[in-house]
């Protein structure tokens, strides 16, 4: 039993990741791909269960794909996101600081990038260790993590050494307990030559880089 990740930027190639949900979902952040907002329109896209945020997007596109693509749609902000409110994007959930379950998939949300000047959306390591530590029910109640989906990247993960692009200390700890099969992430742009140049594992975990869109199959 296996899975693919699919990066549809132009690329064809595939890599074998675990599977066991049957569920194929749409991750997004960062930037708005006009090749996936063509297929959209068009209704070209291979059908999907579920669309996933990782942030940095306005929140009109986010509605645009909920309602083009009539699935749920959960979302976390980054720390350009300074347009949301409660009401917005309709009909779509954030589930910053929450466990939620999609079918047998149980997935945890943590919003924001690491402090670097005071902005929204942005959080010192102990401040995200703190939230992660009181989401401790949530977890225990929800049973294993299979999927966590944040903006910023574990640190000396795929991030970046100036300070806006750092990830967080507290994101490996996170991986090290909970040994979710996967923990996707946006904040960190870069080109990729394959879908498996996204792809680094740490311990049991496959950290992704949903950079600009890919769709997965978990």
């Amino acid at each position: 039993m296996g899975q693919t990740i699919y990066s549809d930027l132009g690329m064809n190639t595939k890599k074998e990741i675990p599977q066991q949900h049957q569920l194929k979902i749409l991750t997004v952040s960062d930037f708005i791909d006009k090749e996936l907002t063509r297929k959209v329109k068009d209704k070209t896209l291979e059908p999907v269960d579920l669309i996933i945020s990782c942030g940095d997007l306005n929140p009109e596109y986010l509605s645009f794909l909920r309602d083009r693509l009539d699935v749920p749609l959960y979302y976390v902000k980054g720390n350009h996101d300074i347009r949301y409110t409660w009401k917005n994007p309709m009909g779509c959930q954030n589930i910053h600081e929450r466990v939620v379950s999609f079918g047998s998939l149980n997935i945890l949300g943590l919003e924001g990038s690491i402090w670097y000047n005071g902005g929204p959306n942005q959080y010192t390591d102990a401040t995200m260790k703190k939230m992660i530590f009181w989401m401790w029910f949530s977890i225990w109640r929800k049973g294993p993590i299979h999927m966590v989906i944040t903006h910023a990247s574990p640190r000396h993960v795929h991030d970046r050494e100036d300070r806006c692009h750092m990830g967080f200390e507290s994101f490996n700890s996170l991986i090290k307990k909970q040994k979710p099969d996967y923990f996707v992430h946006g904040h960190i742009h870069q080109e990729f030559e394959t879908p498996g140049d996204r792809i680094t594992k740490v311990h049991t975990t496959q950290v992704i880089n949903t950079c600009g869109y890919t769709i997965l199959k978990v």
